[in-house]
């Protein structure tokens, strides 16, 4: 195995582990392997989303109520389709207001729901697979397969393909769910990983 050059490796996630947690243990005990002292290591995680067309809420989900309606007469399967293309690859994503960020030491949800004005960067994000799975015309739903790196808000993104379809969009449901082909009984465990990771075979270049 080549941690330099780059490996993926599948968890399972116990009960009670956050996605952070999982990262920062497999990253001090690969660096510990390797007699490293920093090792970039992240995580993608892959979504199905369903997504209500032509309404939006202030917290872009089901938080809060429908805030404003558009039109959505002009929208077709075909459009939604090549809408979801410009969303592929490198992105920069405005966080939600209502979001766990932080503006001057202070969580921008806090400062939203005491009626403040808040402004946040945007974040450059990858999008490395959005597929259409259902798009129901009458309905003005759709449900979509997002794989993505660390850090997308999946109802901003649900808000950004409503601007770019020129209506509004908010989400209505989300499941994480697997990744590729790969099962439960394929993963890793956490709690058994140190063990793991002593037990392979490590190519450790120069430059480390």
């Amino acid at each position: 195995m080549n941690f330099k050059e780059g490996e993926v490796l599948f968890f399972n996630k116990p009960l009670g582990w956050t996605s952070f947690k999982v990262v920062g243990h497999a990253r001090y005990h690969i660096c510990r392997r390797m007699k490293v002292k920093k090792l970039k290591v992240g995580h993608a995680e892959e979504y199905i989303a369903t997504i209500q067309l032509g309404a939006t809420t202030p917290s872009y989900d089901l938080e809060h109520e429908i805030d404003a309606t558009y039109p959505t007469e002009h929208i077709t399967r075909e459009m939604v389709e090549e809408t979801l293309k410009q969303f592929l690859g490198e992105i920069h994503q405005v966080p939600p207001v209502f979001s766990a960020c932080k503006v001057d030491g202070k969580r921008a949800y806090d400062l939203a729901r005491k009626g403040e004005e808040v402004e946040l960067k945007p974040k450059l994000l990858v999008i490395d697979e959005i597929e259409l799975l259902e798009c129901d015309l009458v309905k003005m739903e759709i449900k979509i397969r997002v794989v993505c790196s660390k850090g997308t808000y999946i109802r901003a993104l649900a808000r950004d393909i409503g601007e770019a379809l020129h209506s509004g969009a908010h989400l209505t449901g989300l499941v994480r769910t697997r990744v590729g082909e790969v099962k439960l009984e394929d993963c890793l465990d956490p709690l058994t990983f140190a063990e793991w990771i002593d037990r392979q075979e490590i190519e450790i270049t120069e430059d480390n």
